[in-house]
């Protein structure tokens, strides 16, 4: 049998044998060089071991954003201050007057050294990462070597988070074995923490599927090292998270029915939640966690929505019962749409937002636990997230029926599959910044073009010329060179179309992240299906991790797949 398919164990228990090195730890500080130096208010001031460390950090970061932020700055500063001694914290009272050029230009060069090193001296820094990775970054679990997705521990730094956070600046400590909890099987050898120190606990629990965990200091989360999605126990995971999907697509119309039904409902609270069911499957919005303030970025999801979110148009661009929404989402990412929707749907928006401040709930009488167990309800295992993996996938799987051509070369199929890519980017609004370098590579390709045509160009007058001396003489020898002319011509054209949609999908994927829908949302048996069908390897699609991580797809689907 494929190792997908082993012999099952009893329900929770997730493995019988787990072995392992523990953590890899983030190297110790270095001290900065003497003739490297902190200024304070123009004179130079020798640092405690600590606050020096703690200063490199923020110097580091001096040419990004975050250090023109009031936010990160005062953040950044409190925290330092609180380990710096008490002759320090005399002096240092005004991040304004601090100067960290030195130490930032100190690192800038370390930094290009590293990069020009010569090939050898590259060649044995890698040798000694990869001797770490062998030793730390697998396991042994149930006789299997198995990687580990992140064995090393975060080093020390500032806290950035994601949007306008406001935690950011924050110190992010060292991890020490003294905060780590290892798990492992008891009859395994239990890994050694570093000289001089021991491990917060060790402790035995195969129902659960981490190596090893701590608590991080700023948002007092846990941490924990995990298995490499290449691994059995993480593919047979992924593989399952799609077939919930699968199994909504057999009750999604009942569901559909049901809330329809419920828009009429005697209980407000039930008209709520099928509203909000109805953008989480209409629109695969999250569904949105009630959070701490303070703790987080203000981002909302569907059920925690707020009425200044959204807005309502009886008539808006030549649609009826447009909602027009502008908030920002996970990430702080703004999500913006105007969707027309079914009448009662608009009709129970307005009474929604009726005698409501801007700031009130939208839907004040729903939490995502009360929408989620009505889910469970209907469906075992179906929770908001799952809507969003099927419509994800569902749309995949229509957009690369309607555009694949058949007819089309590898690099045309390419595109329509992208384009399909991009349609669940859209659908799921996972979107980047234009890259830096997008004007510039850009500016390459286009020129890459222009020499293109113009070799095209020289090619159809050889062609001309060919073709008219052939008419001149009719020799074999001049027929021999007009079928060379007109072969070398439709390669050129062939690279020439080639580049062509090269721009085309560089230019509609600028703004759009396909990455997170592949990884995450969409079914890999789909593409798997596709590529198998149409005769696309499969690296066009997936890279080589991709490729580990889907292993059980490419193994499992043939052609003939249907989501």
């Amino acid at each position: 049998c494929s190792r997908w398919e082993e012999e099952k164990k009893e329900d929770g228990v997730k493995w019988m044998q787990l072995e392992h090195r523990g953590p890899y730890f983030a190297p110790l500080y270095e001290p900065l060089p003497e003739d490297v130096r902190f200024y304070y208010d123009g004179k130079p001031l020798k640092l405690s071991l600590a606050a020096e460390e703690i200063a490199t950090f923020y110097a580091k970061m001096l040419d990004h954003e975050y250090t023109t932020k009031e936010i990160f700055q005062n953040n950044f500063f409190h925290d330092w201050r609180k380990e710096m001694t008490s002759e320090e914290q005399e002096i240092i009272k005004d991040l304004d007057k601090c100067d960290f050029r030195e130490i930032h230009k100190y690192f800038v060069e370390k930094n290009e050294a590293r990069k020009a090193l010569p090939k050898e001296e590259k060649q044995k820094l890698k040798e000694e990462a990869d001797k770490i990775q062998e030793e730390y970054g697998y396991c042994i679990l149930d006789g299997h070597r198995e990687k580990i997705g992140n064995f090393k521990t975060e080093p020390p730094g500032l806290f950035r988070g994601r949007g306008e956070h406001p935690k950011m600046g924050m110190l992010k400590k060292r991890i020490m074995p003294e905060d780590v909890i290892i798990n492992c099987s008891r009859d395994s050898k239990i890994p050694e923490p570093p000289e001089g120190h021991k491990w917060k606990e060790v402790r035995f629990d195969n129902t659960v599927t981490w190596l090893a965990s701590w608590t991080e200091n700023i948002q007092n989360t846990l941490k924990y090292i995990m298995l490499n999605p290449s691994s059995k126990l993480k593919g047979e995971k992924d593989w399952q998270k799609y077939e919930v999907a699968r199994r909504l697509k057999g009750v999604v119309h009942k569901i559909r029915a049901q809330y329809r039904k419920d828009w009429k409902s005697k209980e407000i609270k039930k008209r709520q939640r099928a509203v909000a069911l109805y953008f989480i499957d209409k629109l695969a919005l999250r569904a949105g966690n009630e959070k701490e303030e303070g703790e987080t970025a203000d981002t909302v999801g569907c059920c925690s929505l707020r009425v200044e979110h959204i807005q309502l148009h009886p008539q808006l661009d030549g649609q009826e019962h447009v909602v027009e929404f502008d908030f920002l989402g996970k990430d702080s990412i703004r999500y913006y749409n105007k969707v027309s929707v079914e009448k009662p749907v608009f009709k129970n928006l307005r009474l929604f937002m009726k005698n409501k401040d801007p700031t009130d709930d939208l839907f004040d009488q729903l939490t995502t636990n009360f929408l989620n167990k009505h889910l469970q309800h209907l469906m075992d295992g179906l929770t908001a997230k799952v809507f969003r993996t099927y419509n994800a996938s569902v749309t995949l799987q229509e957009q690369l029926k309607a555009l694949t051509n058949p007819a089309d070369n590898v690099a045309g199929k390419l595109l329509s599959y992208n384009r399909a890519n991009r349609a669940v980017a859209v659908l799921c609004n996972h979107q980047r910044s234009v890259p830096k370098t997008f004007a510039k590579s850009m500016q390459v390709l286009q020129q890459k073009i222009e020499a293109k045509k113009k070799q095209v160009e020289e090619a159809q007058e050889e062609v001309k010329k060919a073709e008219d001396e052939f008419e001149d003489t009719k020799d074999a020898k001049a027929e021999a060179n007009v079928e060379k002319k007109k072969k070398l011509l439709k390669r050129l054209e062939e690279q020439l179309a080639k580049l062509n949609i090269q721009a085309t999908d560089k230019e509609e994927n600028k703004q759009i992240a396909l990455g997170t829908s592949k990884l995450n949302y969409l079914d890999p048996r789909i593409s798997v299906a596709w590529c198998k069908k149409f005769g696309i390897p499969i690296e066009r699609i997936y890279n080589k991790t991709q490729r580990e991580k889907f292993a059980w797809a490419i193994d499992m689907a043939d052609e003939d797949f249907e989501f």
